[in-house]
């Protein structure tokens, strides 16, 4: 892992999410899985269908980090593409009836940031890796 930039970046990123994502439950007591306002995590608003989505993501990001590194480079690509939609998508939906994750500008920024890394990483390292093991018919 330590090698590979993008099952570091996996694992990293889905602790934290993971993290978010337990966290989020803390503060979301009484408002509705669907509430298109949420409670405060920091700067961030957070509902509890928000939390169960940094949940799966986390869950994802370090299953794949564990894994090997194409599912990593996999996963942080995929997740990126997700977290760049929804950044772009979380600029149109706030204060709207559609925003069932209770976004707000600073998660806006946090998906748009995260998107970036994560793809970044995800398209641009272990390349090598990648390929050499679908040629070989192996995971790394």
């Amino acid at each position: 892992m330590r090698t590979s930039p993008n099952r570091l970046l996996a694992t990293v990123f889905g602790v934290v999410y993971l993290l978010v994502g337990v966290l989020g439950f803390f503060v979301t007591s009484g408002i509705g899985f669907f509430a298109t306002e949420g409670h405060d995590l920091i700067v961030f608003e957070v509902n509890p269908l928000h939390n169960v989505i940094h949940l799966a993501i986390g869950a994802a990001l370090l299953i794949a980090g564990l894994k090997s590194i194409p599912a990593a480079r996999s996963v942080n690509q995929t997740v990126g593409f997700v977290y760049l939609l929804v950044g772009i998508l979380g600029l149109f939906l706030l204060n709207s009836s559609l925003n069932i994750i209770a976004l707000n500008g600073a998660d806006n920024v946090l998906h748009l940031a995260s998107a970036i890394l994560l793809l970044a990483v995800g398209i641009s390292q272990d390349k090598s890796a990648h390929r050499g093991s679908v040629s070989a018919g192996r995971t790394v």
